[in-house]
C-alpha cells in the first residue's frame, strides 16, 4: 500500500563524524594556550545534524550516510549511486544533499528526477541542496534543486559581498522555477523565491551564545520543515533564523524541543 503523503519523510544525504567540543571561558587568540573548562563528544555532520533537528520539529525523517562501528574512524566512504539505488524513493516527500562527492550527487539527483517523471504531481519528491564548501566541482549542483542553499563563504568565494547581491549573481545557476537562499550570520538570512522576488529575516540572538557549532544546519532543518509542510518561503525563512538563533544559546540540539517554536 502507498505511503500518505503526510507520512512520507524527509531524507537527508551527507556526513555523520564524530565532534569532540571543548569549552573554554573566551574564543582563543592564534597559536595562544587556554585551559578547557569542559569536553564533550556528540554526533555531527552537516547532514547528520539537520535529520537531527527536523526530527525534533516534528518532521519524520531518515538519514543516510556512511556508518562505522566503533566510535571513532577515518576515510568512510562517502555515499555513491549504486548505494542510493536501493532507497525506496515513494517513502520521501523530500530529499536534501549536503554538497560532498557531487559528481555522484548528480547521478543520485537524476535518479529522482527520472523518478519524478512517472509519478503524479503531489507524488514528486522535492530536492533540495547544500552547497557550503568554496569548491568548483560542487557548483554543478546549483542547477539540480528545487531549493539551493548557498553559504556565505561560497558567496563571498565567488565575488558577492551582500546577500542580496549573491542572490541576483547566482540566481541565473539556478534551474527555472529553484528557491535560492543565504544565510549570512548575524545579518540574517534572504532568498530569491520562484520568481525572483527578495526575501529577508532578521537575525535572533540569543540573549547569551554559548554553542554556534551547527547552527548553520539547523537553520536549513527549520526551513526544509517548514516548506515540506507547504508553508510560504518567508515564514520559513523566519522560522529558520529563529531556530537557528534559538539554537545559539544552549548546548547541542536536544533544547530545540523546548523552546517554544514548534
Amino acid at each position: 500500500m502507498a505511503l500518505q503523503e503526510e507520512q512520507k519523510k524527509i531524507l537527508c544525504v551527507g556526513l555523520v563524524c564524530l565532534d569532540i567540543i571543548s569549552v573554554v571561558d573566551k574564543f582563543p587568540q592564534e597559536d595562544s594556550d587556554s585551559r578547557c573548562l569542559s569536553q564533550r563528544w556528540q554526533r555531527g555532520g552537516n547532514a547528520s545534524n539537520s535529520c537531527t533537528v527536523l526530527s525534533l520539529l516534528g518532521s519524520p525523517c531518515a538519514f543516510m550516510g556512511s556508518l562505522c562501528a566503533g566510535p571513532v574512524a577515518s576515510n568512510i566512504a562517502e555515499v555513491t549511486l549504486d548505494d542510493f539505488n536501493a532507497v525506496d524513493l515513494s517513502a520521501f516527500k523530500w530529499i536534501h544533499w549536503e554538497g560532498r562527492n557531487a559528481d555522484e550527487q548528480v547521478k543520485m539527483i537524476t535518479r529522482v528526477e527520472r523518478y519524478n517523471q512517472t509519478v503524479a504531481p503531489e507524488r514528486m519528491i522535492v530536492v533540495s541542496v547544500e552547497i557550503e564548501k568554496p569548491r568548483e566541482k560542487l557548483y554543478q549542483l546549483f542547477d539540480r534543486a528545487d531549493v539551493v542553499f548557498v553559504s556565505k563563504d561560497v558567496a563571498r568565494h565567488l565575488g558577492f559581498q551582500t546577500p542580496t547581491c549573491a542572490l541576483r549573481g547566482l540566481r541565473p545557476r539556478l534551474r527555472p522555477g529553484a528557491v535560492l537562499i543565504c544565510a549570512w550570520a548575524e545579518k540574517g538570512a534572504d532568498a530569491a523565491d520562484a520568481d525572483g522576488t527578495l526575501l529577508h529575516s532578521d537575525a535572533f540572538p540569543p540573549e547569551r551564545v554559548l554553542d554556534t557549532l551547527g547552527a548553520g544546519d539547523t537553520f536549513n532543518a527549520a526551513v526544509i520543515h517548514k516548506l515540506a509542510r507547504g508553508r510560504p518561503l518567508q515564514e520559513a525563512l523566519t522560522f529558520g533564523c529563529r531556530v537557528a538563533g534559538a539554537k545559539c544559546g544552549f548546548h547541542g540540539y536536544d533544547d530545540i524541543a523546548h523552546t517554544g517554536l514548534i
